[in-house]
């Protein structure tokens, strides 16, 4: 029998003779002991496993698989896109990366590790000759003791400050000029509604643009309390404090993002600045149970969601984003109500000396984050003047335009909501 083969099968036989054995006895020490040990003999094993399918070529061919991954996948009932990674990984240390082969060989590198370190090895511009690249290689094998893969990744895209210090600068700078127009090239984004109410948004962005989505977002999360979140009745019996998850805030926030968006920024869209608009008619906007029309639905594939509620419009309807087209009889357009019905930038001002915060009762939520309201509405004969407006964040805007709710002014200058009984 081959070695290698009596070595699997060796293998094979002594973890069946643990096959019976229930750790959950064993002393903090030597768990810890056996974690430490298995994990390196893992790393041993893989390197085994990898060396073997390096050479698998022929094995491949015999069968009439596209390559030994393929074999792999197939013979083995793994994903193909991990025998693949496992195959990259098998020719670069069988062809070039020797030492991090050995590291394996040995326990102290394992798989996740090896992984970085040749695409990070694989990364470094032409120009680096052998002995740079073996002295790269040398240097992040000895930083595993120390640090995990994550870690590694980022001590290999600076490698070279350790290694050629001379050239380290020049070189960054052309990698992250082909990342950034890698990134340009394949920045993607798609829109198509589900049916259910909403969405989905997918995409693709640059790192940089990626980054400043994040901190944008992070602005609109981070500081703020999270409101509870209205599960049903038995949920509610068993966590009465179960709060929204951090990726429905991020979702919440991109909505936010996108009302805080300044029209008056945007390109010009036909001819003018770039909007909104939805249409209902005048008694429409003034019933509790209606609905309008939303202009540019259609721009989104899927099916369609040109419609909003007009409790909804009235909300949006508040803020520079959205023009409200109403019309009288025969379709007849009665106000586009942009210049009156908006307060301007002074007015903003004005009102973020003032109010600071939401003046919602008991919110901090910064004024810079928060909407212009009409206390009486403009519809109503309220006027665009500062006794008339108050800042509210979006959530006590929603209550503010909710007829579920009442509004109380109170004598130091906030509102309390109250739900109609």
């Amino acid at each position: 029998m081959h070695p290698i083969l009596e070595v699997a099968s060796s293998v094979r036989t002594t973890i069946h003779g643990a096959a019976d054995v229930n750790p959950s006895f064993m002393s903090t020490t030597d768990k810890a002991e056996a974690l430490r040990e298995l994990a390196a003999a893992k790393a041993q094993l893989t390197e085994l496993h990898l060396r073997v399918l390096a050479t698998a070529t022929d094995l491949a061919e015999e069968s009439a698989a596209h390559n030994p991954a393929t074999w792999l996948s197939t013979e083995t009932r793994s994903r193909h896109e991990d025998a693949r990674a496992q195959w990259r990984l098998a020719r670069s240390m069988d062809l070039r990366y020797h030492e991090l082969a050995a590291g394996m060989r040995e326990g102290s590198v394992n798989a996740d590790q090896a992984l970085v370190i040749a695409a990070c090895l694989d990364a470094l511009p032409r120009e680096v000759g052998t002995e740079l690249l073996g002295e790269a290689e040398a240097n992040l094998i000895q930083q595993c003791a120390k640090f995990g893969p994550r870690e590694l990744t980022k001590l290999g895209r600076r490698i070279l400050d350790v290694v050629a210090p001379q050239i380290a600068d020049e070189a960054e700078a052309k990698r992250l000029a082909a990342l950034e127009e890698a990134g340009r090239r394949k920045t993607r984004l798609t829109l198509r509604r589900l049916g259910d109410g909403t969405t989905r948004l997918s995409g693709r962005l640059p790192d940089a643009a990626a980054t400043r989505l994040a901190t944008y977002l992070e602005a609109f999360t981070n500081p703020r309390k999270t409101p509870q979140e209205m599960p049903d009745p038995i949920v509610a019996s068993l966590d009465p404090l179960a709060r929204l998850t951090y990726p429905r805030r991020l979702g919440e926030a991109f909505v936010q993002l996108l009302e805080c968006v300044e029209p008056n920024r945007l390109p010009l869209h036909s001819g003018d600045v770039t909007t909104l608009i939805i249409t209902m008619s005048l008694d429409q906007l003034r019933s509790d149970l209606a609905t309008a029309d939303l202009l540019g639905g259609g721009l989104v594939p899927g099916t369609d969601a040109e419609r909003i509620t007009a409790h909804e419009a009235r909300r949006m309807a508040c803020s520079a984003q959205l023009i409200p087209a109403v019309l009288g009889a025969g379709s007849e357009v009665l106000d586009l109500g942009r210049g009156q019905r908006l307060f301007s930038r002074a007015q903003r001002k004005a009102l973020l000396l003032r109010d600071q915060t939401c003046v919602s009762e008991g919110c901090q939520l910064p004024g810079t984050w928060a909407e212009a309201h009409h206390w009486v509405s403009w519809l109503d004969g309220g006027p665009t003047d500062l006794d008339n407006a108050g800042l509210l964040c979006r959530h006590h805007h929603q209550r503010a335009h909710d007829p579920g709710f009442t509004t109380e002014h109170l004598p130091n200058g906030d509102v309390r909501f109250r739900r109609r009984r």
